[in-house]
């Protein structure tokens, strides 16, 4: 089942029909604990049935939730971190987070920050070196419920944050840093460890950079950074939980405008978005 919004309002996608639930709430939908047997009995029974949504016309699906993001989840992570920071002296933090036993947890983006599918994303104008990070995200409840997933985008300004590890919330956190979408995968059970994320990055109608990698080379499951994430916190609308990336651009490639960013994880379908 996946679930979407656009200009018409929310979606319900269940095998190849899609009907649109005029009398559902986004914020009131993300906060049952219950969302697949809610969204069962709804639909089509009380649904209207409609047209597939259209990727180009879905927004975000986000509503009052907050964006969290967590970092140094996979080797590659870890090893690209470690680089970036070893001039400013930073690199053995991000060595002993991978391995510790609390994670690296941060904040990332209010939804009015959020882009959706289609929509540009920025490249900071005080950076030269700034990449995506495709992520597979977690959409929990209010009380700490995981109820499906979507896809995200971290962009991130590695110079910055090489230069020191305390500038990361000026590297991570800025309007147009982050994009989640195409739809939620309404799902509370984990995804196989053998789901793939892919990015592209395509510059000037070629593929600049293209690379892929599984669930099963995270090191951190999802429950274990939602437990992280709800000490002593509360999230009144629930909140999007970005699990990391494993997939970490040469350090001779900047984001640039005109660029376009592709991230597809399977059973979720593509996010694309181009930098302004």
């Amino acid at each position: 089942m996946l679930l979407s919004r656009d200009k018409r309002g929310v979606i319900v996608e269940i095998g190849n029909a899609a009907w649109l639930v005029t009398d559902a709430d986004w914020n009131t939908l993300l906060s049952s604990d219950t969302l697949d047997e809610d969204l069962a009995e709804r639909v089509p029974g009380n649904g209207m049935p409609c047209s597939m949504p259209a990727n180009t016309d879905l927004l975000a699906p986000i509503g009052h939730q907050e964006v969290w993001a967590a970092g140094v989840t996979y080797f590659r992570s870890r090893t690209a971190r470690m680089e970036e920071s070893a001039a400013a002296s930073g690199s053995a933090f991000y060595d002993h987070v991978y391995s510790a036993p609390r994670p690296e947890l941060f904040f990332k983006a209010t939804s009015q920050r959020v882009m959706g599918p289609g929509m540009p994303l920025r490249v900071r104008s005080d950076s030269t070196w700034t990449v995506p990070e495709p992520e597979l995200a977690l959409i929990v409840t209010p009380n700490g419920k995981l109820i499906g997933y979507t896809i995200g985008n971290d962009m991130s300004a590695r110079d910055i944050e090489g230069e020191n590890p305390l500038y990361l919330p000026q590297a991570k956190v800025y309007t147009g840093s982050c994009s989640l979408g195409p739809k939620v995968l309404i799902q509370s059970e984990p995804l196989p460890a053998d789901t793939a994320i892919t990015m592209t990055i395509a510059r000037d109608g070629r593929t600049l950079y293209e690379d892929s990698i599984t669930l099963a080379k995270m090191k951190r499951k999802p429950q274990e950074l939602i437990e992280y994430l709800y000490r002593d916190n509360s999230f009144p609308f629930g909140a999007v939980l970005l699990t990391g990336t494993g997939i970490v651009p040469d350090s001779d490639i900047s984001l640039r405008s005109g660029d376009q960013v592709s991230i597809s994880i399977d059973g979720i379908g593509v996010l694309r978005n181009p930098i302004a």
